[in-house]
């Protein structure tokens, strides 16, 4: 069964379909073997630090994977070992959005419920973001027209504005979550911000190319 197979979309307004679409592939997710997400996470490490547009990255931001999602420690730490300068999410005081560098997988520690682990460091602000040549985005889906489904929050698509233009934006997903765009489209509202590559452990797959 794909992620799509049992929701009805004919009536669903696009939020509502994106919210039904997303329950879908986190119960998926689920079910993944914990040693086949690791042979996943070095895949993407491997395909990552491959890519032409990694080549003289000097900063990049990626997000802290939890543990059913696609893996980004070992990406994370092959960064570090290129001495790149590697920027995670950071939840501030009232909810404010910034960045700390990481320093050590020891150092990440879930600071709230449901939410990724976070590094200890220095709280720095969200538009820190410019300094990044490569980000590396979650998504729970993506498609061929770069439209990506994220976890529902925005967090991503309003920290994003502070890219620099024409730095790669690239979503982790598992194979079964890209999608052709001309036979299922993600839905794409005013607010989602188009990502230019998508990894899965498979292959690249280049938004426009």
């Amino acid at each position: 069964m794909t992620p799509l197979s049992h929701i009805d979309s004919r009536n669903l307004s696009p939020a509502d379909f994106k919210s039904a679409w997303r329950s879908s592939v986190r119960r998926i997710r689920l079910q993944r073997g914990e040693k086949r997400n690791v042979q996943f996470a070095e895949d993407l490490r491997d395909l990552v630090i491959g890519l032409p547009e990694f080549k003289g990255v000097g900063c990049a931001s990626v997000y802290a994977s939890r543990s059913f999602e696609p893996g980004t420690l070992p990406l994370i730490e092959a960064m570090l070992a290129h001495g790149i300068e590697v920027l995670l999410p950071r939840l501030g005081d009232g909810l404010q959005r910034g960045w700390s560098v990481y320093s050590q997988a020891d150092d990440l520690v879930p600071r709230s419920p449901g939410r990724p682990p976070e590094p200890s460091g220095d709280f720095l602000p969200q538009s820190r973001l410019a300094d990044a040549d490569i980000i590396i985005v979650p998504a729970l889906a993506a498609d061929t027209n770069g439209t990506r489904l994220g976890q529902g929050a925005g967090w991503y698509d309003r920290t994003l504005i502070d890219a620099r233009p024409g730095v790669p934006i690239v979503a982790l997903v598992f194979d079964d979550e890209f999608h052709d765009a001309t036979v299922q489209p993600i839905p794409r509202e005013s607010h989602d911000v188009p990502v230019t590559i998508v990894v899965r452990p498979s292959g690249v797959e280049r938004i426009g190319a």
